[in-house]
This record gives structure tokens, sequence and C-alpha cells, in this order.
């Protein structure tokens, strides 16, 4: 009965904190343009941070995650400018990689030849910037697209129908362990739920904005199952940093990178998805 109660009020909690987020982020992609455009740089710079935070836990690795803040922003700015150069992109990329290697040159050199974490450093910095900043610079790019802003609904939709349908599923149903060693919570029961939960919204969005069933049905299919593969991947982050939580900002959930986890693998693969089906 104490189990129940407990429950119970988890999911209050994460449906209240989910409830202003999805006003925050529906809010700010309907109203487009520099809204949406901070809205997303501010959830990338801090689940950002709380990744830096992570993988800073682990032991020996030491980075510098000014480099990844500055070269973040340079991309998320990026984003605003009509279909940014490819090689440009990779160029910044190239900068921020031998811009960690000349701060550890300067701190070796400065602490008479102690150890060095050049490449752990870089390799941290440039992975925070792929895993998180790349992803929001898509959605960034995503709403100025034709029908961008029925597509970001679309796929936020199917993320958090996928969250919610996985969760549910796995409360009421969940008896089969789907990956015990990376996230023991998770279910062979709660991941179909959650490739449900993501159609039904996906169903929801065609019929509500109007949209093509085809492409459109397949970002349901992309959320239901990367979505879910993003959140796995973050629970081993997690698991090598000896964390439960990558922070404590959102009640219910614990911090912004455990809240967009999902969207992240999603957005990226939507984003390639419609540039190669729309080009």
């Amino acid at each position: 009965m104490a189990v129940l109660k407990a429950d119970v009020q988890e999911l209050r909690l994460r449906t209240f904190s989910s409830v202003i987020i999805v006003l925050i982020v529906i809010g700010s992609i309907h109203m487009g343009g520099l809204i949406w455009q901070i809205a997303a740089s501010l959830i990338a710079l801090i689940s950002l941070a709380e990744y830096y935070r992570l993988i800073g836990k682990i032991e020996g690795r030491r980075l510098s995650p000014g480099i990844g803040y500055i070269f973040s922003l340079i991309f998320l700015i990026a984003a605003t400018r009509e279909y940014p150069q490819p090689i440009i992109l990779a160029m910044i990329l190239s900068l921020a990689v031998f811009s960690a290697f000349v701060i550890e040159v300067f701190r070796k050199q400065m602490s008479r030849g102690a150890a060095s974490y050049a490449i752990i450093n870089a390799g941290g910095v440039i992975s925070g910037i792929l895993y998180i900043t790349i992803p929001w610079t898509c959605m960034i790019m995503l709403r100025d697209y034709m029908l961008g802003r029925q597509m970001l609904f679309t796929l936020f939709m199917c993320t958090w129908g996928c969250d919610v349908g996985a969760y549910i599923g796995g409360k009421l149903f969940g008896r089969t362990k789907l990956c015990v060693h990376v996230s023991p919570g998770k279910t062979v029961q709660g991941f179909v739920a959650g490739i449900i939960g993501s159609l039904i919204l996906n169903a929801c969005a065609i019929y509500s904005f109007s949209l093509p069933t085809y492409p459109i049905i397949l970002i349901g299919f992309i959320c239901g199952i990367a979505g879910q593969v993003g959140d796995l991947a973050e629970s081993l982050i997690k698991r090598e940093a000896g964390q439960k939580d990558s922070g404590t900002l959102i009640p219910g959930h614990g911090g912004m990178l455990d809240r967009f986890d999902s969207i992240l693998f999603n957005a990226l693969l939507t984003y390639l998805f419609l540039r190669i089906i729309l080009s």
C-alpha cells in the first residue's frame, strides 16, 4: 500500500512538471523565431552542463567545458542562419578539438610536466556537442522548414507519447526486463507500449495538423524506437558516472538532460530523414 501511494505521488509530481515543460516548449515552438531559438538554446546549454558534470564524475576525466559552451553557442547561432554550410559546421568542430589540445599544451607546460589529458578532454568536449548541441541545432533549423511548426509539434508529441506509454505500460504490465545491466526498470512490455504511445500521438498529429500520412507516420516509428534507445544511452552515461539523475532542476524528472534525453536521437534522425525526403 505504501509503495502504491509513493508511485501515485511520483506520478503526480512527474505530471505537474511535465505539464509546465509542455506549455513552455509548445508555446515557444508556436511563437517561433527568436523565442524558440532562445528556449531551445537554453535547454541545450543546461543539458550540456549536466552532461559535462556527469562525465566529469568519471575518474580521470578532465574537461574544459568552457570550450563546449562557446562552440555550442556558435552552432546554435549558426542554426538561425538559413541552411548553414556543412563544411563550415565541420570546421567549427575541428576548431573545438584544436582548442582543447591548446589548453592541454598550456596546462602541461604550466604544471611543469604533470599528466595531460588532451585526448580525453577533446573527446569529452566534442561528444557533448555531438550528443546534445547538434540535435537541438537541428530542431532550431527544423522550425524554419515549410510546415516546420507542425513537424516540431509532431516530433515532441510522439516523443512524449512514447515516454508516457513506456512509463505506464512498464508500471502496469512490465514483467520481462529489457536491458537490466543498463536500466533495471526498463521492460520489454514498456518498450512496446512506448512504440504504441508514439504511434497514437503520431496519428493525432497527422489528423490535427492535416499532415500527409507518408512520410509523417515514419516519425512515429522513429520516436517510438530511437527515443527509448536514447533514454538507455543516457542511463548508461549516468551508470558510468555513478549518478541516479543528471541533475535536480525538474521535480520528478531529475535534470534537464533526463527530461529531454529521448528527443535528442529523435530530432537528429527526423531532421536527417526529412532533409533526404524533402530535398
